[in-house]
C-alpha cells in the first residue's frame, strides 16, 4: 500500500523528516511543503538523506520559490492541483504534524 508523506516542518528544527524517512517504503513518496522545503538545501544532511532514500520527492513550487531554493533534478516541483492529484494517486496520505 503506497503512502504520500507530507512534511511541512524544517528538518533543521525537529526530527519529523528523519522519522518519515525511517518509515518510507519503496512505493511511497514525500511531499515537502512550508518549511519542509528547506530539506532541499544543497549539500545538507536532509537533502542527502532524501536523495539516498530513493523514494519519489516532491516540493510545492511556491514554497521552494518563497525560500529561494533550487529544486534538484531528482525532485519534482508541483503546484496545488498536482498536490491534490498526488493525494488521489496514493493509497494513503500521512501528514507529519
Amino acid at each position: 500500500m503506497s503512502t504520500l508523506h507530507v512534511v511541512s516542518h524544517s528538518p533543521f528544527t525537529d526530527n519529523r523528516l528523519q522519522s518519515c524517512l525511517r518509515l518510507c517504503g519503496a512505493e511511497d513518496a514525500i511531499l515537502l511543503c512550508g518549511d519542509g522545503a528547506y530539506a532541499l538545501q544543497p549539500a545538507s544532511a536532509p537533502c542527502q538523506a532524501l536523495q539516498a532514500k530513493g523514494v519519489r520527492v516532491f516540493v510545492l513550487a511556491e514554497d521552494s520559490q518563497a525560500r529561494n531554493l533550487l529544486v534538484p533534478a531528482w525532485a519534482g516541483s508541483i503546484d496545488y492541483p498536482a498536490f491534490v492529484q498526488l493525494s488521489i494517486d496514493y493509497d494513503k496520505v500521512n501528514t507529519w504534524l
